[in-house]
């Protein structure tokens, strides 16, 4: 991977003059430029170049970015909160694994390798990406609080800081922050409620019963797991009816289909979803689970939700090892109510999703949604903040990994072009400063 102040050397004495070069150094920083009683201003690696790109977050699509950006010679540095990559992936269940096939996952240029599986594991894939992380400038325990745009360029904020950089790529993670609904009763409930970010294994819940709210595809696989760990009865929530897919058809993995359907009329692939699960999910009424009434590509367009995967959690549902009830209504002390069902599960456990949790970040810019989610996706950027991306806020039918490292690519051209383009600038600028000298 070219080392990005080699390949820039030329330039370099026009770039000193334009602004403050300060060769990034692992736990140091450059000298404040600014003495107010705001934090101060620091230049974190090469970000004082007119071509710099900070990237906040170290996950998939941070290094996405970075990697892309880098192999284009691009000055790139990542900050990230935690002390290490791939933080929500640690905090996966144990069993996890990719529901998109190793061949569409990689980062760019980054294939993931053969001994992984067609169906990476987590720890597999955290160690992936690790090796994907060799080489990239990361800051870690730097907790970005804030992003303003002032004097031209955007500043990112901690609480004891500020990063200044021409581009600033937001990739924080789709599933960021847990989110636990506000079930009337729920702080009285006697058991144990916990968000499904926080289960491991069902080593903590053999013997007990276990309620599991929500139908997405942690919920089930989480059910799944629970029976397989000797839990005693298992049950799972569902408001609405999932669409259900196989991980395969045939030869072919599933996401295969979504990417050859994507960009067809949206109607014709809800029709075809619905009728792909009739033939090969079959009728599941007899278990508590109706049909859907949306078909799948409209789900993930206007609710965000992917189809559940099955990785296990039909062959348990039909067996009655899972039994489906109502969404959950109310806790009373020890007991759930899940419409006309009362429970008394020994634990609940909320695969209720995630919000993104932008809203310190750029809330007061106006670039969020009603969901919390940006508003523009990159490579493109809200005409309100130029040289502002984010990358990661979806999760498209081709999958959110493809998805990922095809987006991280075209980003990567768009910063390249606007660099040059700086770039030139500068050096033009200093030339003509040059002449009027030697005049």
């Amino acid at each position: 991977m070219p080392d990005v102040q080699v390949s820039h050397a030329s330039r370099a004495s026009a770039l000193n003059r334009s602004a403050a070069f300060v060769p990034f150094n692992t736990g140091s920083l450059a000298a404040p430029q600014s003495s107010s009683s705001a934090p101060p201003i620091y230049a974190l690696g090469e970000m004082a170049r007119p071509d710099s790109v900070l990237v906040i977050g170290a996950g998939p699509a941070g290094l996405a970015t970075a990697a892309a950006a880098r192999d284009r010679g691009l000055a790139v540095q990542v900050v990230e909160a935690a002390g290490s990559v791939a933080t929500s992936w640690r905090s996966h269940y144990d069993r996890l694994h990719l529901h998109t096939t190793r061949r569409l996952s990689g980062l760019p240029g980054r294939p993931i390798p053969a001994a992984a599986g067609t169906w990476v594991s987590r720890d597999d894939f955290i160690a992936y990406l690790e090796e994907c992380a060799r080489g990239i400038p990361i800051r870690f325990q730097t907790r970005v609080e804030r992003i303003d745009r002032e004097d031209g360029a955007w500043r990112a904020r901690t609480a004891t800081e500020q990063f200044e950089a021409t581009n600033v790529v937001v990739a924080t993670g789709y599933n960021h922050t847990a989110q636990v609904p506000d079930w009337p009763g729920r702080d009285g409930f006697a058991g144990d409620l916990i968000h499904s970010s926080q289960y491991r294994n069902a080593a903590a819940f053999a013997g007990r019963d276990v309620l599991v709210a929500g139908s997405g595809n942690s919920g089930a696989e989480i059910a799944a797991d629970l029976v397989e760990g000797g839990a005693g009865r298992v049950w799972i929530s569902i408001r609405t009816p999932p669409n259900i897919v196989r991980r395969n058809l045939g030869p072919l993995a599933n996401q295969h289909l979504g990417i050859a359907v994507h960009r067809l009329p949206v109607g014709f692939v809800d029709r075809l979803s619905l009728l792909v699960q009739r033939l090969t999910i079959g009728d599941l009424s007899a278990h508590g689970l109706r049909s859907p009434a949306k078909g799948a590509y409209s789900r993930i367009l206007e609710d965000g939700q992917i189809p559940l995967i099955d990785a296990g959690f039909l062959a348990h549902l039909r067996a009655g090892r899972i039994r489906v009830v109502p969404a959950v209504d109310r806790f009373n002390r020890a007991e759930v109510l899940c419409g006309d069902q009362r429970l008394q599960p020994a634990a609940v456990i909320a695969a209720t999703g995630y919000r993104a949790g932008l809203e310190h970040l750029v809330g007061h810019l106006n670039l969020l949604a009603p969901t919390g989610r940006p508003v523009a996706h990159a490579p493109d950027a809200h005409r309100d903040a130029p040289n502002l991306y984010f990358i990661g806020y979806t999760n498209p039918i081709v999958g959110n990994l493809h998805e990922v490292a095809r987006v991280a690519r075209r980003l990567a051209v768009v910063l390249s072009a606007k660099g040059k383009d700086a770039l030139s600038k500068v050096e033009a600028d200093a030339r003509r400063g040059d002449n009027s000298f030697d005049g």
